[in-house]
């Protein structure tokens, strides 16, 4: 058994444990593998043992792995900042876009589905560490953002995605992860989309037994499947927030 299948399996049996522990079922939490700076052949060998979500950061770094992949069981998801001038490429992989954070992008995003006479799953992005360096909306900008979106037919959202504080503290990454289900919450009862907007995409390779506990239906892993990165985020990527 190869590194990434056993990696993947443990993985998975920690998400089964997280969910038992506070009473879920494991089925209401969806594994994205992350596959940044991952050749396509070890990530291959995760999707042969069953996986086949998996998420990018980066658009030109999607689409490469995403026609060397082709033909395999696989749902691509966007799960890094997406500027509006490239969004005739992601819409070349994606089936999901995890980064919506600006009507700007909705606008762009919508423009080219109906073109392409397709819709488009999509979570709102929320920046619940109120740090600078991330993107996202601010928690009070949601509720706004949110009735603006029916405007945008071919948009599908689902939910919300954050990324919590990359730091030791328990606590602090844990209120970033309840933030989070509190706007959710607050959009199940007020936003136009009602109970369209369940899902909560957060948790990383450091967190996601913590984002479990505390709601998340999505998780996105990386670096626990893969191991780490020949060298740290900030080179690949100068914005990068936390560890995928």
């Amino acid at each position: 058994m190869s590194s990434v299948v056993a990696n993947l399996a443990t993985v998975r049996a920690n998400i089964d444990g997280a969910t038992r522990r506070v009473g879920r079922d494991p089925a209401d939490v969806r594994l994205v593998l992350v596959t940044k700076t991952v050749a396509a052949e070890r990530v291959q060998e995760a999707v042969e043992a069953g996986q086949s979500d998996l998420g990018e950061n980066k658009v030109q770094e999607g689409r490469g792995k995403a026609q060397a992949l082709a033909g395999l069981p696989i749902r691509w998801s966007m799960i890094g900042h997406l500027q509006s001038n490239k969004v005739k490429d992601v819409l070349r992989f994606a089936d999901e876009v995890q980064s919506l954070d600006r009507l700007s992008l909705a606008t762009a995003l919508d423009k080219r589905l109906q073109h392409l006479g397709r819709g488009l799953d999509v979570l709102v992005q929320v920046n619940t560490s109120d740090e600078a360096s991330k993107y996202g909306l601010h928690p009070d900008e949601v509720q706004a953002f949110l009735r603006e979106l029916p405007a945008f037919a071919s948009l599908r959202p689902l939910g919300f995605m954050t990324l919590a504080r990359f730091t030791p503290d328990v606590a602090e990454v844990r209120r970033c992860f309840r933030l989070l289900k509190g706007v959710r919450d607050r959009a199940l009862q007020d936003a136009p989309q009602g109970d369209q907007l369940r899902h909560l995409s957060m948790g990383m390779s450091g967190d996601y037994e913590i984002a479990i506990e505390e709601g998340a239906t999505i998780v996105r892993v990386g670096q626990a499947v893969f191991g780490p990165r020949p060298l740290p985020d900030s080179y690949y990527w100068p914005d990068a927030g936390a560890v995928a």
